[in-house]
């Protein structure tokens, strides 16, 4: 049973979105981070937590500058990695439909560094700041809000509530987090959780101006892999020509009249205006193409 279930984790991740391979690996470090505290508590809290979680005092953290991506990905309770995970599951699916799974992985770790650098400020100027922070609120909440800068009026179906578009579901959040850094349980954590909903408003300004800086730090990712995959030889094969129909060359035209960046914010503020589910089968197709570059 646990080879099948290995199995299953591996093809999900080795197969599934960004979204699905975040999940896997947050969800992985908080079973294995549960079960040393469960089992070795005294062990845990003074060797292994103080080495994952992100420090407040600057010293510290040049001292373990890993630090700085661990805590993202560090959960302390099932409630903690529960939420987390849903709503970066729900809201992680709506960015990479609409702006491509490609741009996921490095919203939420700048995010997260984001929020890591917002905690590190308020640490050394706010009195009563944790002198740690650890989870992944912080860079979900970067996604949350690119998910909000891109189409704010999209729809999610709440229990109770149901249909409410997504820039009310994000105002509640960060009204939240706003009145949360005046309290005394987690102020450093909601302050965090600003510094990466400010990176996710940024990242889509950006985006609209023309600087993708996904796809900056993809190309730094990628050029740290280490590739073996032998490309496959090229086929020789026969074309054939054939005469397009007159609907054809309409459509050609009509596709090839657009200058693609300028075609995906056309769409982009249609979804901003009328949702995602107004879309045509080709104004998808396009934005679909368009997420894979």
């Amino acid at each position: 049973m646990l080879r099948s279930i290995a199995d299953d984790i591996r093809a999900s991740f080795d197969y599934g979105n960004m979204v699905v391979k975040l999940i896997i690996i947050n969800v992985g470090v908080y079973v294995i981070t549960a079960i040393l505290g469960a089992f070795f508590p005294s062990f845990y809290t003074t060797s292994i937590l103080p080495y994952l979680a992100l420090p407040g005092d600057p010293m510290v953290l040049l001292y373990r500058p890993w630090t700085l991506i661990t805590h993202m990905f560090l959960h302390e309770g099932l409630w903690h990695v529960l939420w987390n995970m849903l709503t970066f599951y729900w809201f992680g699916y709506i960015v990479g439909d609409l702006i491509g799974d490609r741009k996921i992985l490095p919203i939420y770790i700048i995010g997260g560094l984001f929020g890591a650098l917002a905690f590190l400020i308020s640490f050394q100027l706010v009195a009563g700041i944790g002198g740690m922070a650890l989870g992944a609120s912080a860079a979900i909440m970067a996604i949350v809000f690119a998910a909000v800068a891109t189409a704010p009026d999209y729809s999610m179906n709440l229990i109770l509530f149901g249909p409410v578009r997504i820039k009310y579901i994000g105002l509640v959040i960060l009204f939240l987090d706003i009145i949360g850094t005046r309290s005394m349980v987690n102020s450093g954590g909601h302050i965090a959780h600003l510094g990466g909903a400010l990176f996710g408003f940024l990242f889509v300004y950006l985006l609209r101006q023309g600087t993708d800086v996904a796809d900056a730090f993809n190309r730094f990712i990628d050029f740290f892999k280490f590739n073996t995959t032998k490309k496959p030889k090229k086929r020789t094969t026969l074309k054939v020509a054939h005469k397009a129909s007159d609907s054809q060359r309409d459509t050609i035209q009509k596709k090839n009249s657009y200058n693609v960046p300028t075609r995906v914010d056309e769409i982009l503020d249609k979804i901003k205006q009328t949702g995602y589910d107004s879309l045509t089968d080709e104004e998808k197709d396009v934005l679909y193409q368009a997420s894979k570059n």
